[in-house]
């Protein structure tokens, strides 16, 4: 198993600096990690920063909360992409979904994936704390109507993070059709290779590093 490929190397917290973020990027090409994931803001210094690697530039949009109207969240990933994203990362409206709005949430992955198409990857962050059962099936339903690339657990900015139940049901869910990231919480390797055995095929970490060298030993 290679781990790093699954590995995107996560630097969100509000007060990161420019030199985290270098240090960051310097750590994913040494690890060659699949990616390094990145508020909006640090675009094109993250693209950059990976020029001549294979590692992607990550970004996140409509991010944390996810209550962006869906303009914003295409501008943001138009906005992105010219900035260097190869790959982003939305937050789904989640009072919509509760609501049942599903028309609503599924033309906003849809604007997303229309910015991004042939461009980047799109990851639909559906946030599986705050959902029940049936509203993470209708969300992983949704992003694979939508076209989305991959379904994704968590931002690791509201109650809980990934859960190994929830990669259960969203890779159940969505098939072999897309990928599945599990994100938020992860922070050793078990937990990790629990989570690649229950069908995620990308780990948004911020311990990544620790990762490896547990997987090495």
């Amino acid at each position: 198993m290679e781990i790093q490929k699954y590995i995107d190397h996560t630097i969100l917290k509000p007060d990161v600096t420019e030199e985290q973020v270098i240090r960051s990027c310097e750590e994913a090409r040494k690890y060659n990690f699949a990616s390094v994931c990145v508020n909006p803001y640090y675009t094109a210094l993250v693209r950059n920063q990976l020029e001549g690697t294979d590692v992607k530039t990550c970004v996140v949009i409509g991010f944390p909360l996810g209550a962006n109207t869906k303009e914003v969240k295409a501008f943001e990933t138009e906005n992105a992409i010219q900035n260097g994203a190869q790959e982003v990362d939305m937050v789904i409206n989640i009072g919509a979904l509760k609501d049942k709005k599903y028309n609503v949430v599924e033309d906003e992955i849809r604007y997303v994936v229309e910015q991004a198409k042939g461009k980047a990857l799109v990851k639909v962050i559906i946030e599986t704390c705050l959902l029940t059962e049936e509203e993470k099936m209708k969300a992983c339903q949704l992003s694979v109507k939508a076209g989305a690339d991959f379904v994704k657990t968590s931002t690791g900015f509201s109650t809980a993070g990934a859960k190994v139940e929830d990669i259960v049901l969203m890779r159940k869910t969505v098939g072999d059709e897309i990928g599945v990231k599990a994100s938020g919480g992860i922070r050793d390797f078990e937990v990790t290779k629990a989570m690649i055995e229950a069908g995620a095929s990308r780990i948004g970490a911020s311990a990544g590093i620790k990762i490896i060298e547990e997987s090495l030993k």
